[in-house]
């Protein structure tokens, strides 16, 4: 009997994937700039997170990572297709990858990791913030993407998803 329930207790556990890295809002204005909040919720099968890499989707601009007092912030750059003027300057780049390094999350624990950024004039559109979470020993990469008509719950590793909305005048 007790065997049996043990049995039934692990299949209604919580897997690992189940609990994947998140962006809070899921929803934000086309064309506005929004905070945006990565969660993550557990480290790597027991073993905790020391790097998180964010990857920023075309279309998403004027990147900035929070400061994390407990981790090191990096950033890698790549050149816009279409620079464009901010408060005098011409912007050519653009944030390509936010980097957290040096830092330890056990896995019973959580935390999130936040950027403010510009998002793109399309509403309707939604967009796929590919994350790779790096454990002392083993890693998760959360960066699939569902097919059309694929369930996005069947990914084993889903990247975290933001759709835009449509604005609703200026937002800075």
């Amino acid at each position: 009997m007790i065997k049996s329930f043990i049995v039934l207790l692990a299949l209604f556990a919580p897997t690992a994937a189940a609990a994947h890295v998140t962006v809070s809002p899921s929803e934000a204005p086309a064309n506005s700039y929004a905070k945006l909040s990565f969660r993550v919720s557990h480290g790597c099968q027991g073993s905790p997170t020391v790097r998180l890499r964010l990857q920023i989707p075309e279309g998403v601009t004027a990147v900035k990572p929070q400061v994390h007092p407990l981790w090191k912030i990096n950033t890698t750059m790549r050149p816009l297709a279409q620079p464009y003027q901010s408060h005098g300057k011409t912007i050519t780049e653009t944030v390509n990858e936010v980097i957290w390094s040096e830092g330890s999350l056990p896995d019973n624990l959580m935390d999130e990791f936040h950027v403010s950024v510009k998002l793109p004039d399309q509403a309707g559109q939604v967009l796929a913030f590919p994350v790779v979470q790096e454990c002392q020993q083993g890693i998760y990469r959360w960066i699939q993407v569902a097919k059309p008509g694929e369930d996005p719950d069947s990914l084993a590793e889903p990247a975290p998803l933001l759709k835009l909305t449509p604005s609703h005048g200026h937002h800075h």
